[in-house]
């Protein structure tokens, strides 16, 4: 069933569905995730569903497209201040991979990204669910060229490199990072991907705090 087809009640239902599951994703991965166990952890009937999505692999892609939304918010209230320089924009967002900008004794963005959870899983798994995944990848491509193109129009940055190829590097590369963490429960990846892409940018290497 489509959710425009809902009652407002059954479609709040549907967002907790949603966010219900992506937290169990976070523990299990999609395919070893079953129905009636997403269900009981949202407190929804069983064998119900199947009213609110046509499959699982459109709860898939709906989890992905809500993930989407909510990182793009996140990332909208992290970069706030429009008079920001564009260097300090890129690293305080990088930043936030590595710590919670909001609580520093917490681990960062990546560590519960869905990008670094389930590309491998959703690329052969389905391929509504891969694109979803692939639209948020390129608008946060799209969005860390832009923060590189102000940097160099407001001589923060030195010019270089085509902004979107750059961006992709530098995506590529922290993705990596995150990845290579996960598997070695320390963050010196990150910070290698840190001290990286600062001499990709042409900046002089600097305490983590610099900005």
């Amino acid at each position: 069933m489509e959710q425009q087809h809902l009652t407002p009640k059954a479609t709040a239902t549907r967002l907790n569905i949603v966010k219900t599951g992506e937290a169990l994703v976070q523990h299990k991965g999609f395919a070893a995730l079953g129905l009636q166990e997403i269900l009981k952890a949202a407190g929804v009937p069983k064998g119900s569903f199947y009213h609110y999505f046509p499959s699982k692999e459109a709860f898939g892609a709906a989890l992905l497209a809500d993930y989407n939304a909510s990182y793009a918010a996140r990332f909208d209230r992290l970069l706030s201040d429009p008079a920001e320089a564009g260097r300090s924009q890129l690293l305080r967002y990088l930043d936030a991979w590595i710590t919670d900008p909001d609580d520093p004794q917490k681990s960062g963005w990546a560590e519960g990204c869905l990008v670094v959870k389930l590309s491998a899983e959703v690329a052969d798994l389905s391929e509504d669910m891969r694109l979803v995944l692939s639209d948020g990848v390129g608008r946060l491509i799209a969005r860390m060229a832009a923060m590189i193109r102000v940097g160099r129009q407001d001589g923060s940055l030195q010019d270089g490199p085509d902004a979107d190829a750059l961006a992709q590097v530098l995506y590529q590369m922290w993705l990596g990072a995150a990845l290579l963490s996960k598997v070695t429960r320390s963050a010196a990846p990150m910070q290698g991907a840190r001290a990286a892409t600062l001499q990709l940018l042409a900046c002089p290497a600097g305490p983590k705090t610099e900005r």
